[in-house]
């Protein structure tokens, strides 16, 4: 059984789509309230895990995936185009942050190769970061091939 973790986690959209595809939501993240509240209804055993600055990723229950639709607005055609690097958007090396946490714990407590967690990641935005996240990817050693991410599927 493949379980799924979910950051900026919104109404819950990631654990929608896990349970439809027999995936079990673990956590969430998310710091708005009625998004929680939201998700609280529809997955009562999800554990809601707060603000993703303040987690540690090593504390996290261990789960197979982790999605996540970091904001926006700076990679937006619509915005100022600050990147990764503007406040919003740059909160996906929030994303990146966690996910060595997870597997650097992971491999502390013994698991190695293939077993080490989460063994995927997915995120979501705009088309704009498909131009930038091939030198975060392998900067952050979470993919050795171009041609791995040439293969991912992105959700724009």
């Amino acid at each position: 059984m493949l379980t799924m973790g979910s950051l900026f986690d919104g109404i819950g959209g990631f654990p929608l789509a896990a349970v439809r595809s027999g995936i079990t939501p673990v956590w969430a993240s998310e710091i708005e309230a009625f998004p929680i509240e939201v998700t609280k209804h529809r997955f009562p055993g999800m554990i809601h895990a707060g603000d993703i600055t303040k987690l540690d990723g090593a504390e996290l229950p261990p789960v197979d995936i982790i999605c996540g639709g970091s904001p926006c607005q700076d990679l937006s055609v619509a915005g100022a185009r600050a990147g990764l690097s503007g406040a919003r958007s740059g909160l996906f090396m929030e994303q990146i942050r966690i996910v060595k946490e997870m597997r650097n714990a992971d491999m502390e407590g013994g698991r190695t190769g293939l077993a080490v967690r989460p063994r995927w990641m997915c995120w979501e935005n705009v088309p704009y970061v498909l131009q930038r996240i091939r030198y975060v990817m392998i900067r952050n050693k979470l993919c050795t091939a171009w041609i791995f991410l040439r293969k991912c599927v992105f959700i724009s």
